[in-house]
């Protein structure tokens, strides 16, 4: 079998996407305990207002987040599983520090996910 240089990723190809998306799910992580306490605000004190103004924002976070995790699984080669459990992990409160963690050990150490 030949091995192609499109089939060697190395650690320096990975070194800026995953700087970006650590960086990404840091933000995530931060943005779903705002959504949380927007969530608190809204439905225990019945007060809408921060929910219209905080969701959409979130929303962008969000989109960010998957954008640069899906650049990241590609260019690591990483399973459709492994891809689709990093997506996850943004959308609970404290699973994107998990999942940050996580990628960056294997990645670092050359392991896919």
């Amino acid at each position: 079998m030949v091995t192609t240089a499109r089939d060697e990723t190395t650690k320096a190809d990975l070194r800026k996407p995953l700087q970006r998306f650590r960086g990404a799910a840091f933000v995530t992580g931060l943005g779903l305990l705002g959504l949380v306490v927007v969530m608190v605000i809204r439905y225990g004190f019945d007060n809408a207002t921060p929910s219209a103004v905080y969701s959409p924002i979130h929303g962008v976070i969000y989109m960010v987040y998957l954008v640069l995790a899906i650049d990241l699984a590609l260019k690591a080669r990483w399973s459709v599983k492994g891809t689709i459990g990093v997506l996850l992990a943004g959308c609970v409160p404290f699973f994107s520090f998990v999942a940050e963690r996580a990628v960056t050990r294997r990645v670092t150490e050359g392991r896919k996910l």
